[in-house]
């Protein structure tokens, strides 16, 4: 039985469940193990961003929570729904779930409007007038309301990448994951699509990041999760992540790329 002073305090709030858990967790794409015994929990509005060297496995883990790609051993469970091969669980997963991949993923022949009020009809039954109405609302809110009647190929990489996040903002997730969302962009770009991001960070939004930019890492992170060869390395708060990394593979990856 635990102690007295291990027990929440009458009255006092209960701590809150995790939004997403992840127990063992094991993915391989035929002879590669891509995930290994992948074990990790994320509260409501924590922010975690998931670093290391390519192929590590960072961008198949959080595919695998967004119901992406298959797991073959372990357990994954998103706002309180046990993840399973079932496609209908996966829509459900989703429907919690808002996702910016590296390369936008905005539809070409939609403008920037209707590639953010499709899912909200076809999904979730929104009318088109309450589709718009939100729709609007989130472009406004990543500052790019103005180009709502644009395609796609009229925009920026950074232009197109915050129309990413207002589409997925639209759906109401619980949580967003970031798959590498600046990788694709010119070095002048990059900021505007951090703003947005750290704003988000700032409300209180659950975020998994997968990113190699640091500086945000280290502004916004409540944990940093450095991954190498398909498994979780190390894990600690961003300041003591960079100050006094545990291990000698992170020691290795944090000389190559502060310097």
């Amino acid at each position: 039985m635990p102690s007295p002073a291990s027990r929440p305090a009458l009255g006092g709030p209960m701590p809150a469940e995790p939004l997403v858990t992840l127990s063992g967790v094991h993915k391989s794409f035929g002879a590669f193990k891509a995930l290994s015994d992948i074990t990790l929990s994320v509260a409501p509005g924590e922010k975690v961003v998931v670093c290391g060297p390519s192929g590590s496995g960072k961008s198949t883990m959080i595919r695998c929570i967004n119901g992406l790609e298959p797991y073959q051993q372990g357990k994954i469970t998103v706002a309180g729904r046990y993840l399973t091969e079932e496609e209908e669980v996966g829509r459900a997963v989703r429907q919690e779930v808002g996702m910016v991949f590296q390369s936008f993923n905005l539809f070409p022949h939609l403008t920037i409007l209707e590639n953010c009020i499709l899912a909200p009809q076809w999904v979730q039954g929104k009318s088109r007038d309450e589709a718009v109405e939100t729709a609007r609302r989130y472009l406004k809110r990543v500052d790019i309301l103005e180009q709502a009647d644009k395609y796609p190929i009229q925009l920026s990489g950074g232009q197109q990448q915050r129309v990413a996040i207002a589409r997925a903002l639209c759906m109401a997730p619980r949580l967003m994951l970031f798959d590498e969302p600046t990788s694709a962009l010119d070095p002048e770009m990059v900021k505007e699509v951090l703003d947005v991001m750290t704003d988000l960070a700032r409300e209180g939004m659950t975020m998994i990041c997968v990113t190699h930019e640091m500086g945000f890492a280290q502004a916004v992170a409540d944990r940093v999760i450095f991954m190498d060869r398909g498994r979780i390395v190390e894990q600690a708060p961003p300041r003591a992540f960079f100050t006094a990394p545990q291990s000698a593979r992170a020691q290795e990856f944090l000389a190559q790329l502060l310097h």
